[in-house]
């Protein structure tokens, strides 16, 4: 009897526990890079003047365009980090080296008062390119001036 009352409760405790399955584990959260105040996670642009040119960085790639130049595309491998600076690097369709290296240091584009969180230097083919960088919800969400739309 007191061998039954030993292992009556193994025997609901794995009764319990069959048909149960454990509850998969969380996918990992994607890293938060940040260089300066700017999540290198979310859309960001790159942009000069004097040739007009931008570069557009998103999860889907790097895309260039400039005035009366063909628009390119890179695939993004995400970015190197060092210190203040993250770079990107890639082929473009058109088989040419993009390049594309965003500092954390205020920028003015010398066309407008904005002012940019980063400072940007794009190197394409045999063409570089300096310039400023933000996030696109920056650029989105601020005026000529860097006020908030209203």
């Amino acid at each position: 009897m007191r061998a039954l009352a030993l292992i009556a409760p193994l025997v609901l405790l794995t009764a319990c526990s069959q048909g149960e399955e454990p509850a998969p584990a969380p996918e990992p959260a994607e890293p938060e890079l940040v260089l300066g105040d700017v999540s290198l996670n979310e859309p960001l642009r790159a942009l000069g003047t004097e040739p007009f040119w931008a570069v557009n960085i998103d999860g889907a790639g790097l895309v260039y365009s400039g005035v009366d130049r063909p628009e390119e595309r890179a695939p993004n491998d995400g970015p190197q980090i060092a210190g203040t600076t993250a770079m990107w690097s890639g082929q473009t369709d058109e088989g040419r080296t993009l390049s594309v290296t965003l500092i954390e240091t205020a920028c003015s584009d010398g066309m407008s008062d904005r002012t940019y969180p980063l400072t940007a230097r794009v190197e394409i083919g045999e063409d570089v390119l300096n310039g400023c960088a933000a996030s696109v919800d920056f650029l989105m969400n601020t005026d000529e001036q860097g006020r908030p739309r209203a």
